[in-house]
């Protein structure tokens, strides 16, 4: 089964989003911090992909909790990119904002799932 809806479409925008980031950024000379944003920010939707086709409910809570520890890791790249000026604050909020969305419906997902393990 193929990833779609909503999470889908949003982690998609977004990894093209950090996509055209670090396009930016190496053309400032930024190499390290964009490869290092490029790996968790695409990570993101790559891993609810690989969810969506989990093998049990378990596996799905686990590729869940990837995408979750990819977005932390994502939270930490754009502080340092904004805090060392490389990220205006404008493009720094509005990244911001699109990874806590992500966050939260990852994590809502998770939780769903657990709530019906419980169930069962």
């Amino acid at each position: 089964m193929r990833a779609e809806g909503a999470l889908y479409d949003k982690s998609k925008a977004f990894a093209l989003g950090v996509i055209a980031l670090c396009n930016e950024l190496r053309e400032k000379g930024e190499y390290v911090m964009s490869k290092q944003i490029l790996k968790s920010g695409t990570s993101i939707g790559a891993n609810y992909c690989e969810a969506v086709c989990a093998e049990s409910p378990q596996d799905f809570i686990h590729k869940v909790s990837i995408s979750l520890k990819e977005a932390n890791e994502t939270y930490f790249w754009l502080d340092l990119l904004h805090d060392s000026k490389y990220l205006d604050d404008e493009r720094y909020n509005q990244m911001k904002a699109q990874v806590e969305e992500l966050y939260k419906m990852l994590n809502a997902s998770a939780i769903t799932v657990k709530q019906r393990l419980k169930k069962d």
